[in-house]
């Protein structure tokens, strides 16, 4: 986590990771990257998040304009490696991909967890709130639901909808990691942020929705030489 409890800014370095490649041999690391080209790194959420799976798809199509541009992308997923390749296998995705568990690429780059809090007293939006704040957000960033739910309900009634069943591996996740948020950081090929954006960072209504495609390009485009 970074010192003062924010997420890498703009100006500052990114930390290194080393993680087991999901959809490929091997493991994937920034270094990787480091002195060959800027890449994009997503980190979300496990597969009980349908949100993150619908964006992991549609940054499929980004990475082909992102490469246009020079620009690479990897995903990190808070799944287990096993578990993800079975997902993956059966539903390819178009993006590097690897597997973090435990999130530490997550803390590492200071992407918060929401905090629920009993006390309204001890809350502090965006990220430490009570349930029943969180609860009273209703959400439906994808159009997809017939009206707004809570963030809890949404992923219940979007994984019925897409016929996908929680095993206990993803239980597990849920238990440790549930309440993780997901970001985009672009690092330049000297390892240094030079965009980011974090999940709700504008409150719980946010939940769900991610920067646009043309927001990425728009930042791949800006970065230095």
């Amino acid at each position: 986590m970074v010192a003062d409890g924010k997420w890498r800014q703009p100006g500052d370095a990114a930390p290194a990771f080393r993680l087991p490649a999901i959809n490929r041999d091997g493991m994937i690391s920034l270094d990787d990257y480091r002195g060959r080209c800027p890449v994009l790194v997503g980190l979300f959420r496990g597969l009980h998040c349908p949100f993150c799976r619908r964006q992991i798809v549609q940054l499929g199509t980004t990475q082909e304009k992102l490469k246009a541009l020079g620009v690479e992308m990897v995903v990190i997923v808070n799944t287990p490696v096993a578990r993800a390749r079975l997902y993956f296998g059966y539903r390819p995705a178009r993006v590097a991909l690897a597997a973090d568990p435990d999130a530490t690429t997550h803390q590492a780059f200071g992407v918060p967890a929401l905090d629920f809090v009993e006390d309204e007293s001890a809350a502090r939006l965006p990220f430490r709130l009570t349930m029943r704040q969180f609860q009273s957000v209703l959400i439906n960033p994808t159009g997809e639901m017939p009206s707004p739910r809570n963030g809890f309900e949404a992923n219940t009634v979007l994984n019925e909808k897409d016929g996908f069943q929680l095993n206990e591996v993803d239980q597990k996740i849920v238990a440790a990691h549930g309440t993780q948020l997901a970001g985009h950081f672009l690092i330049d090929r000297q390892g240094i942020v030079r965009w980011a954006e974090v999940e709700a960072a504008g409150g719980a209504a946010d939940i769900g929705k991610w920067p646009t495609e043309e927001a990425i390009l728009s930042a791949a485009r800006a970065l230095p030489g």
